[in-house]
């Protein structure tokens, strides 16, 4: 019976977490892609703008440096109201890290952009930074942070459901299932932030040429990503992010689709 009872409670758990999940559905007018997002787009920036003081602690804290900071913003901002994402309801502000040796960036749900000045001297033209931003705005109006809280959620019930099903008290080893099914569960949520690292690099190409920036610079932009890794990557199958090479050729394939005719001149390197 004792049996019988930790199936029943495994199903329902799981079937609530699947049910929630495939429920949950939101168009998203920036991309026109249906997504499963359990968050609206005020909770997002809520949530992204009480995260950010923390986040930026794990970085030592706002860059010293006002004019290297306000050029940043100024930078940002450009690439806001120059398209189309100066019409969505996001309130994007754009952040200098004083971490001059983690070579990063990142975006948090909402509009809260943030470059680490290890990554900002790494750069060589105000179109790679360009680059680097409009890629982050990307991930923003296109809810990636939204999708991967939901994914999480789902994940982590089936988890559970697993867990319960598969543990034998009487049998220690049965927690290897458990085990087993935690790995599964984070590997596909990094399968997923590969694919929206890729979305994050077509939306970037499209938002900076409409702003004036030639986006060929996102791909020394992964070259200098590449040699900021030292080449010593795992498989790019247990990476986050896919591998600066492989990004490469995605990107040379965005900019060829959005300029059948070549990349017009004139652009900012």
């Amino acid at each position: 019976m004792r049996g019988v009872i930790k199936y029943v409670i495994a199903l329902l758990i799981a079937a609530i977490s699947l049910v929630t999940y495939w429920c949950n559905t939101d168009k998203n007018e920036f991309t026109g892609e249906e997504q499963h997002v359990d968050m609206t787009v005020e909770q997002e920036i809520a949530l992204g703008l009480q995260a950010a003081p923390e986040m930026a602690q794990q970085y030592g804290g706002l860059h010293p440096d006002r004019e290297a900071a306000a050029q940043l913003k100024a930078l940002g901002q450009k690439l806001v109201q120059n398209t189309r994402v100066s019409e969505t309801p996001y309130e994007f502000d754009f952040h200098l890290l004083a971490d001059e040796n983690t070579v990063n960036a990142f975006a948090l749900p909402g509009g809260q952009v943030f470059v680490t000045a290890g990554l900002l001297k790494q750069l060589e033209t105000e179109g790679q930074l360009a680059g680097v931003l409009a890629h982050e705005i990307g991930h923003v109006v296109a809810r990636h942070s939204a999708q991967q809280l939901a994914k999480a959620k789902l994940t982590q019930g089936l988890t559970g459901a697993a867990a319960i099903a598969t543990y034998d008290p009487d049998n220690p080893a049965s927690r290897t299932g458990a085990v087993a099914a935690a790995m599964v569960a984070k590997l596909l949520n990094m399968s997923y932030g590969r694919e929206d690292e890729l979305e994050s690099d077509k939306l970037a190409v499209q938002l900076t040429g409409e702003s004036g920036y030639d986006p060929r610079a996102m791909i020394e932009v992964m070259r200098i990503l590449e040699q900021a890794g030292g080449g010593a990557r795992g498989p790019e199958f247990l990476q986050t992010h896919p591998n600066p090479g492989n990004r490469i050729a995605e990107i040379q394939r965005a900019i060829d689709e959005e300029y059948p005719n070549g990349v017009p001149a004139g652009l900012i390197p």
